[in-house]
């Protein structure tokens, strides 16, 4: 019986839904003034997705889009804000008078440097081509659950710098000489499953393939592993200037983190390194990194003219990560403190550390809920500024009570990459407190955002916030 039946959802890919702005009649006219020549010059059907194309067109719609965007989200924070915290509506008036609706000022859009080929960290799959080529990596043209398998070659997109395809062409034909099939997760059979590039600007090229190893032998394994080896290090595939590759074992994972699985390191150098803002930084397999290296300099720039440092400032970096934004301030403040859940993450920070010979900085690994009140405590913070720059889905909402509970931390820079998931973290710094929610509440003096994903629909968007004076301490009228 032959009927259209999608396979199940994927175990082994996260599914987020993309959000576009909500864009009202307005927005659109603007648009349309702004770029008439635009609005539909890439299609050429009356489809309900010409919107799309706008997307890869130019930088000024791309920006525009961005500062839209943006608007919608201080706006919606503007109401939520009220909603939860009466005390600032007075407050919030007048913001909301001087800035056109918006709960703060909007200091506009930084466009990334780079337009193309600025992807320092790339994922390819592994699976069957469109037409039924094996062995093909690249990009599913389509939604999993939406029915689609197929994979179809990167060589043609612009967001791929040159050296990652080099590498994607030698190792998919490395792969197509092996009698290894791809891994299939409708079949759960197969072996080949994904290859990350990871790149730098001094040359530095990490490969890591992963494989199911199925009911393989621990002595195929390591003769693959070394087959793989002599081609990029000896053979054909040596020309695409590989300095690091690593071999993963991935069979049925009990982790949804790929940070989680054993990496075989099997050629080359452990790490590649990368220079940002004057700091080298080295980055290992699983370590974080922007992925766009000129674009993560603005946004820390940017970072830095916010924070207002001087020699007499403590740092407080939470999800510090590999250590990239504290370190950057290093060397103009008098103390840096990192705190990061992963472990690998905070040895590469202590690492880097020591590359740039930096004695004032420390990085701590725990939550940061459990931890914040204690380094609160141990240090000294009359003259700080916290940083934040959590995952996408934003902080755990204990660790936002912990910095509330702090009421030594009066400036908090946060910096999201999506802002509509993490709307609740805005609302808990600001809201009225409670029982729940201890200390004085913060309040947002500004915002920017940052382009750091060219032709995609993701953005930073950071957000400075201050907190309120207690009413007791405030000045009173005369």
């Amino acid at each position: 019986m032959g009927t259209n039946v999608a396979p199940p959802p994927s175990p082994f890919t996260r599914r987020r839904r993309r959000r576009l702005p909500s864009l009202g009649p307005l927005d659109w006219c603007q648009l349309k003034i702004t770029a008439p020549h635009i609005i539909r010059s890439r299609c050429f059907v009356d489809c309900g997705y010409w919107w799309r194309c706008l997307w890869f067109e130019t930088t000024d719609v791309h920006l525009f889009f961005f500062c839209q965007s943006s608007e919608h989200v201080l706006k919606l924070f503007c109401r939520e804000v009220g909603n939860n915290n009466r005390a600032l509506l007075p407050w919030l008036f007048v913001q909301k008078e001087k800035y056109d609706g918006l709960c703060s000022p909007l200091e506009g859009v930084k466009a990334s440097p780079l337009q193309t080929a600025y992807r320092n960290k790339c994922e390819f799959l592994i699976g069957m081509g469109p037409n039924q080529e094996d062995k093909t990596v690249g990009f599913r043209l389509g939604k999993y659950k939406g029915g689609t398998c197929a994979v179809v070659e990167p060589f043609d997109t612009i967001h791929i710098p040159g050296v990652a395809k080099k590498v994607v062409k030698a190792f998919q034909d490395y792969i197509r000489s092996t009698p290894y099939s791809v891994y299939s997760p409708e079949t759960y059979e197969g072996n080949w499953k994904q290859l990350t590039v990871r790149t730098s600007r001094n040359g530095h090229i990490m490969a890591i393939a992963y494989f199911n190893p199925q009911k393989l032998s621990k002595e195929e394994l390591t003769e693959l592993q070394a087959s793989l080896a002599k081609y990029f290090t000896e053979g054909p595939g040596k020309d695409s200037g590989i300095t690091s590759l690593y071999f993963v074992e991935e069979g049925q994972r009990k982790s949804p983190n790929r940070e989680d699985l054993t990496l075989e390191h099997i050629a080359g150098d452990k790490y590649i390194y990368e220079d940002l803002l004057g700091m080298k930084f080295r980055i290992s397999p699983h370590a974080f990194f922007q992925v766009n290296t000129l674009a993560a300099e603005v946004l820390y720039s940017v970072i830095q003219d916010w924070a207002q440092v001087d020699q007499d400032t403590t740092v407080l970096d939470v999800c510090c990560g590999t250590g990239t934004i504290g370190i950057s301030l290093a060397k103009k403040v008098k103390k840096v403190t990192g705190i990061e859940l992963c472990q690998e993450a905070v040895e590469d920070a202590k690492a880097n550390a020591q590359l740039n010979g930096l004695s004032n900085v420390e990085f701590h690994c725990g939550k940061a809920e459990d931890l914040v009140p204690h380094l609160v405590n141990s240090l000294a913070l009359e003259n700080s500024v916290t940083i934040v720059d959590p995952p996408r889905a934003g902080l755990h909402s204990k660790v936002i009570l912990a910095i509330r509970k702090a009421e030594q931390l009066k400036k908090l820079i946060y910096v999201s990459c999506n802002p509509r998931a993490a709307m609740n973290n805005f609302v808990d710094l600001c809201r009225a407190p409670s029982n729940r929610v201890k200390g004085n509440a913060f309040r947002p003096v500004k915002a920017m955002a940052v382009d750091l994903f060219p032709h995609t629909m993701h953005y930073e968007l950071l957000f400075f916030f201050e907190r309120m004076e207690h009413p007791s301490t405030a000045k009173q009228p005369l």
